[in-house]
């Protein structure tokens, strides 16, 4: 998509896992259930959704990412629908089962990153030049809206710590001469 998103998006990969998990999940909740075959025919298109596209945990790398997307909202879709048919016989636990993984999977769903490592380049590319501007340097702004960079104040977080530390060390060291020096006097 061309829009950015100010949402946590998570890398494609972790959700290629979370599919390969609910597909797991839609067969083994078939496996007890006195009518499996929706369950386990929904596992195994999460399961084969999953493996078919271009990611890094794809078995077969078929389709490309952006028709992955379309695919999983069809199975999301398709999961709802299954889950409140009255055509087919599906147990109420099993039909509970399905709906919460179908949450799951749309959850999951709307906080990923679909975008390839040289889109997510790019993106990076463009939004350093429209944060440095055309002169090179960043553009001033309000300090109210000033982002901290996590790396920056991870660095200065440690070092104040090891300099309270330090300080801390060097005062009860002081704290120990002075009693020695006053047991001696």
């Amino acid at each position: 998509m061309a829009t950015e998103s100010n949402r946590a998006m998570r890398p494609f990969w972790m959700h290629q896992l979370v599919e390969y998990i609910i597909g797991a999940c839609f067969i083994s909740t078939a496996i007890p259930s006195s009518t499996p075959i929706i369950p386990l025919v929904l596992g195994g298109l999460i399961i084969v959704n999953a493996a078919i596209s271009t990611g890094p945990a794809g078995a077969f790398r078929l389709v490309h990412r952006q028709v992955h997307r379309l695919f999983d909202v069809a199975l999301i879709g398709a999961t709802v629908v299954a889950s409140a048919q009255p055509v087919y016989a599906v147990q109420n636990s099993t039909r509970a089962i399905m709906l919460l993984l179908a949450l799951v999977l749309g959850f999951v769903w709307w906080n990923t990153d679909f975008a390839t490592r040289n889109e997510r380049k790019d993106r990076r590319r463009g939004r350093s030049r429209t944060a440095t501007g055309a002169t090179g340097t960043a553009p001033r702004s309000d300090p109210s809206d000033t982002k901290v960079d996590p790396e920056i104040a991870g660095r200065m977080a440690g070092r104040s710590a090891a300099q309270t530390f330090l300080a801390a060390k060097r005062l009860k060291k002081a704290m120990i001469d002075d009693r020695n020096r006053s047991d001696s006097a």
